[in-house]
């Protein structure tokens, strides 16, 4: 018995009745899978919702002029310019107002957050492609150049995506327009301001060579001694002219004064004892006062860029000093003004000394505006003056002039010159370049193919999906039936019994079973079938009858 278990024969060779009796006794496991795939592939396919592509073709227009004549702008080749483009228009915003504009994945929007939908219209829904066309006249050389690229978008509905494909379309043309015009102008202001830069160090140099060329005799060697004798000369005529005017300030403070003394008499003796009211001001004290202010603010304004001595501070002090005093005279003459509208009981005697005053005052004024005249003379003088000395001053501590720097100042002038000469003329070009963008006569984008309108889905291809499910369901029920067969050791026909048992065979004994067994086995396999059979077709009918509703 031990022999006996351990015994291992292998089993016969198979022929083609053998595989038909297999696919016999096991077909309910063949068809079942079959069945089922038939079934999920159906149902898959018609619930799979259809996927419609639309396409255009944007292709690149040469310049209208030839870039011989105007050289472009924009050095970026195409394909640096589109992904450029694409990056901008498959930005987030764009791609948001799109779905919104469009009402674009309904579904999705009710449980996805808005930058999914984005990431999956961006991979799944845009395609952007180049495409190299060699149709057209002329050589290979130059039919090989003209390049465009291809826009696709796909989605369930195909009048949505045709609309979407059309923005999409619109929004790199536009873009196109604005990076070059951008790119154009750009180039131009930086060219501009570069161009400004040259102008000023030019003009810097040219003011030092004619600085260098006016100031050359003075600064000679020879010219040391004369230049020293001159300068003592005005560095006397400096100091008397300084005294003079020290002189000139203490008399006029004097005669102020003293001015000041006799208008306050003549306010006194012109006021009524009982009146205290102030006196109103007349419209020639307004526009004193105004002049006044608006005088100080000049001064103001000049000490802040000048020094004190300067000319135009001197000039504006002087100004101001005349304007003050012709207030006081207004405000004397409304005084008296005043006076004599007002009637007094004056004796006299005090209308004597009122026309002493008057007389006084008067005549004080008039010295005053001399010395004022005189003082502004010798401020004028003393300003030359000084502008002089200090010309000699910088002549003096300079060293001789040689030929090495006047030579190092022609070499910086000839390369600032030509600095700006090259500039000048790249600024002209590039302002042609911008005026020919600007009149879209430039690299321009074209819609060689409109957006197209499918007219059937480019996916799900149903036939396929339907045919790989029953070719997977009847693998499927092959492979169980064969491991089926395989566990299943039993003798099956004739063939297995002379196989395996080498011995001859003189008759065969059919099986006999119950009747009864049998038709009840044979009801519920019937009913299992068939229940199984009006579900699936249950099941395919409603998903295409749910594809055509949805569709129509």
């Amino acid at each position: 018995m031990q022999a006996s278990d351990n015994l291992s024969i292998s089993r016969r060779a198979m022929d083609v009745e053998d595989y038909i009796d297999i696919m016999r006794r096991h077909r309910s496991w063949i068809l079942g899978p079959a069945f089922l795939g038939l079934v999920t592939a159906v149902v898959a396919a018609f619930l799979w919702p259809d996927t419609y592509i639309s396409s255009a073709v944007i292709r690149v227009v040469p310049p209208t002029v030839p870039e011989k004549y105007v050289p472009t702008n924009v050095n970026e080749e195409l394909s640096g310019r589109i992904n450029s483009m694409a990056q901008i228009i498959l930005s987030r915003s764009t791609l948001t107002n799109i779905i919104q504009s469009y009402g674009l994945y309904p579904r999705e929007q009710k449980r996805l957050p808005m930058d999914d939908i984005v990431e999956q219209m961006r991979k799944d829904g845009i395609r952007i492609s180049p495409v190299y066309s060699a149709a057209g006249s002329g050589p290979a050389s130059t039919r090989n150049n003209v390049s465009a690229f291809q826009i696709s978008f796909s989605y369930e509905n195909r009048l949505l995506a045709q609309k979407v494909a059309q923005e999409l379309v619109t929004r790199f043309i536009d873009e196109n327009l604005r990076q070059r015009s951008n790119a154009a102008v750009q180039t131009t202001e930086f060219l501009g301001d570069q161009l400004d830069s040259a102008k000023r160090d030019l003009d810097a140099i040219e003011k030092k060579l004619t600085d260098f060329r006016l100031n050359n005799f003075g600064r000679l060697p020879d010219q040391m001694q004369t230049n020293l004798q001159q300068l003592d000369g005005m560095q006397r005529r400096l100091d008397s002219l300084n005294s003079s005017a020290s002189r000139i300030e203490q008399d006029k403070m004097v005669m102020e004064g003293e001015l000041k003394n006799l208008q306050s008499q003549l306010t006194t003796l012109t006021t009524p004892p009982s009146n205290d009211a102030p006196v109103p001001k007349s419209e020639a004290m307004l526009q004193v006062e105004h002049d006044i202010e608006n005088m100080e603010m000049s001064l103001a304004s000049a000490r802040e860029r000048y020094t004190d001595a300067h000319p135009d501070v001197r000039s504006l002090e002087a100004q101001l000093a005349i304007l003050k005093r012709k207030k006081e005279r207004v405000a004397a003459a409304d005084k008296a003004r005043l006076a004599e509208m007002k009637p007094t009981d004056r004796s006299p005697q005090t209308q004597h000394d009122i026309r002493d005053v008057q007389v006084g005052i008067a005549r004080l004024e008039n010295l005053i505006r001399a010395k004022d005249q005189d003082l502004q003379d010798h401020q004028r003088e003393i300003a030359t003056l000084e502008r002089t000395i200090r010309s000699f001053n910088s002549k003096l501590e300079s060293s001789p002039v040689g030929d090495q720097q006047y030579s190092a100042l022609m070499r910086d002038r000839a390369l600032a010159m030509e600095r700006y000469q090259d500039l000048m003329a790249k600024k002209s070009q590039s302002a042609i370049a911008t005026d020919l963008e600007s009149r879209r006569q430039g690299e321009m984008l074209e819609i060689l193919d409109q957006p197209s309108l499918p007219l059937t889905p480019a996916e799900p291809n149903r036939y396929i999906i339907v045919l790989g499910g029953v070719a997977i369901g009847i693998v499927l029920g092959v492979f169980m039936a064969g491991v089926r067969e395989m566990k299943d050791t039993s003798l099956k026909n004739l063939k297995d019994v002379r196989a395996y048992t080498q011995l001859s065979v003189l008759g065969s004994i059919p099986l006999l079973e119950n009747d009864l067994v049998i038709r009840r086995r044979r009801r519920l396999a019937w009913l299992a079938w068939s229940t199984a059979f009006l579900l699936g077709i249950l099941m395919m009918s409603g998903s295409i009858y749910y594809y055509y509703v949805s569709n129509a």
